[in-house]
């Protein structure tokens, strides 16, 4: 004896593998391949919603997803008509099959892309496939492909919270250079060269503070386009780290707070340099803001044998380090490892840039205790040869 599981005949006493029977599935009517991919997948196998109907406009199929999604049983779907099964209306309350009237109208169209509906007072995304046997034919198939919001709210909790930090930290600089420039502007005889200056060097840092967080919301949106560009040029690797290590002196670190280890010989390097300026400035002010005692680098040659060849540079200091529980997260938006101020998108983008290059970036728990990152990029090619 033969049962039909999901479209995909199975005899009753084994599988196609050898295994035992699978149940027949209850979230479609007797129908010829619902799927039509001949592999036996069985329509509760697929992530999301899937509802089917026939030429008549009865659901044929209802999987276990689309279940879960609409909180509607595929018994009480099985067998009824597509407007009665899934009571879709638009966010003006119209209903929407009827509206969009699948199985009549232009015969030309192919379906409807995916778009936000309401399903009993619930969100969902709904998008459909009108399957028809010749271009301009009658439909033979409605095709619903069914998702949650979850996923959409998240995103937009995200860009949300993005818009909140860039407020916020947009507000305090500004703040600063209106008043400072207002004061001037209608007292500027009243205070001494000494005193224009000071406002004057305040409102300059606060405008490349103001800059600085310009520029890491633009490489953020390069980055999550996938449009971040590497401009490969020669890279030294050791004198990029020293000179950014005497920016730190210049602005007032002790020099005797950092250590450079350089393993030669280095390979040739070609990398974005301004983009290795980035990540080397990002990792070492995190080192000397969060972080205590001596900030140790070191750059060498790539040891490990399954990579490729390129270049390696840790940045590790003494202070409490990074709780484990934390580690995951940290290459990640809006993640603080302190309450010392940022905004919490420099390891996002520092991440960002070094997969750009191809490389890799982890974190971990220097020898001292403190934290440890390490990132490395492969030797690649320049720009002419690219």
């Amino acid at each position: 004896m033969s049962v039909r599981t999901s479209g995909t005949a199975a005899t009753a006493d084994s599988s196609p593998s050898g295994g035992p029977a699978r149940a027949p599935s209850p979230t479609t009517a007797a129908a010829p391949d619902i799927l039509g991919t001949g592999l036996g997948l069985d329509p509760d196998d697929l992530p999301d919603g899937l509802v089917v109907a026939d030429e008549t406009g009865r659901v044929i199929c209802f999987n276990a997803a689309a279940a879960r999604i609409t909180d509607i049983t595929p018994e009480h779907a099985l067998g009824r008509p597509l407007e009665h099964a899934l009571p879709l209306q638009d966010i003006e309350g119209r209903r929407w099959w009827r509206l969009t009237d699948p199985y009549g109208g232009l015969a030309i169209r192919r379906g409807q892309p995916e778009r936000n509906l309401l399903l009993g007072g619930r969100e969902v995304l709904v998008s459909a496939r009108y399957v028809r046997t010749r271009p301009t034919g009658p439909v033979r198939r409605l095709v619903i492909a069914l998702r949650g919001t979850e996923a959409r709210r998240r995103t937009e909790l995200s860009h949300a919270e993005l818009i909140a930090t860039v407020a916020h930290e947009l507000r305090s600089p500004l703040t600063s250079v209106k008043g400072f420039t207002a004061t001037l502007l209608q007292k500027w005889e009243r205070f001494t060269d000494d005193q224009k200056r000071l406002m004057l060097e305040t409102v300059d840092a606060d405008a490349n503070r103001v800059t600085r967080l310009i520029a890491e919301l633009l490489d953020i949106s390069r980055i999550d386009s996938g449009r971040l560009e590497v401009r490969r040029q020669r890279v030294d690797m050791s004198a990029a780290v020293r000179r950014h290590v005497q920016a730190q002196t210049t602005a007032g670190q002790r020099p005797d707070r950092f250590l450079i280890r350089m393993l030669e010989p280095l390979p040739d390097l070609w990398a974005d340099p301004d983009k290795v300026d980035q990540v080397l400035g990002n990792l070492l002010e995190n080192a000397v803001r969060h972080g205590e005692g001596t900030v140790t680098i070191e750059v060498g040659p790539v040891t490990d044998a399954t990579s490729t060849e390129g270049t390696s540079v840790t940045v590790s200091d003494e202070g409490p380090g990074i709780p484990e529980e934390s580690m995951s997260r940290v290459f990640t938006r809006f993640w603080r490892g302190s309450k010392r101020g940022g905004t919490g998108l420099g390891l996002y983008i520092v991440k960002g840039i070094v997969e750009a290059h191809g490389g890799t970036i982890t974190v971990g728990r220097a020898p001292a205790g403190g934290a440890q990152f390490r990132f490395s990029l492969p030797v690649a090619a320049p720009a002419f040869m690219a």
